[in-house]
């Protein structure tokens, strides 16, 4: 029997992964809505170009697909912008899709939220507490408040916050930390020992197809964080990504060298300049361990189909590629 997906945001980062694991299943149907083209340009059978701020246009897309299940994806995920009315994709492409669902009936839906409707080092008491860091983090929030608030019980739905996630396809901005790396520029902090949970994208998306396909009991109603079972020691991961790239494994620095080059990275933002290698924010995110509970996923899932050491020797293998 053929499975009918209909997934948005199929052009970004996960997405783009997703439809290319997709495709490879056998008896999928699979239509991707997103705004933007594909980033791989052999994905345009998929695409629909559709935004999900448009409501029409969202309902009529469902309506023609007549989907068994949704994953929607599609987000703004800056961190740019000011105020939660810049992320619209956020709250209402989330209410267009819930409406859609409820309104054609389909069955099931996977909405995709982000571990930041906690900030950084916070590990939240409850599905429902929450402490953003920033208007981003609001937005999410605010979505997945959206998803409650109107998904009625005709809908199967789950909410997924994928930790941080990595692999081939994504963007130069996450790309970051492979990049410093492979350039030598990444310093660890001296005497620091930091654990964070992350996530392949080759395993994020398997994650995703098994929370779409296992009982609709297992997951209705659910909230799951999405990342590799066990938590990375960054300093041995960048060993790791050094090595895939035939680089010199980083060195360490006191942490307070670190802090002077971070203001310096601050004061080149507020001037102007995009990117700079290192700031505050990013800074307090590499010295804050974070690992959030992967048990109820793991409990569905099972082993992972690709280890770190295969996930990062693919992804250098693709940057080098590209």
């Amino acid at each position: 029997m053929t499975r009918r997906i209909l997934l948005t945001g199929g052009s970004g980062f996960i997405g783009t992964n997703l439809v290319e694991y997709l495709a490879a299943q056998p008896d999928t149907d699979l239509v991707n809505l997103d705004i933007a083209r594909p980033r791989n340009p052999l994905h345009g059978w998929a695409w629909k170009p559709v935004d999900v701020c448009d409501p029409d246009a969202v309902d009529s897309a469902v309506a023609a697909h007549e989907p068994d299940a949704i994953v929607h994806l599609a987000a703004r995920t800056d961190l740019a912008g000011e105020s939660v009315s810049d992320y619209r994709a956020n709250t209402e492409g989330v209410r267009n899709v819930v409406r859609a669902a409820v309104r054609h009936e389909v069955p099931r839906a996977l909405f995709v939220s982000s571990q930041l409707v906690c900030k950084p080092g916070s590990l939240p008491s409850s599905d429902l507490d929450f402490c953003p860091p920033n208007p981003y983090g609001e937005s999410k929030v605010e979505g997945e408040r959206i998803v409650r608030a109107e998904a009625d019980d005709r809908l199967i739905w789950s909410i997924v916050r994928p930790t941080t996630i990595w692999g081939p396809w994504w963007g130069t901005l996450y790309s970051a930390f492979f990049r410093a790396v492979r350039s030598g520029r990444y310093l660890h902090p001296r005497g620091r020992t930091v654990h964070k949970s992350f996530g392949y994208v080759g395993n994020a998306v398997w994650q995703l197809d098994r929370l779409a396909s296992v009982p609709a009991d297992d997951v209705a109603g659910r909230v799951f964080y999405l990342a590799d079972w066990e938590a990375y020691d960054v300093q041995e991961w960048a060993a790791e990504i050094a090595d895939a790239f035939g680089r010199r494994r980083p060195r360490t620095v006191p942490v307070g060298i670190l802090r002077a080059a971070a203001l310096c990275g601050d004061a080149l933002r507020f001037v102007g300049f995009e990117d700079p290698p290192l700031t505050s924010y990013r800074l307090s995110n590499l010295l804050t361990s974070t690992r959030f509970d992967l048990e109820p996923l793991r409990e569905l899932c099972g082993p992972l189909p690709f280890t770190r050491l295969q996930g990062t020797a693919a992804t250098a293998k693709w940057m080098c590629e590209q």
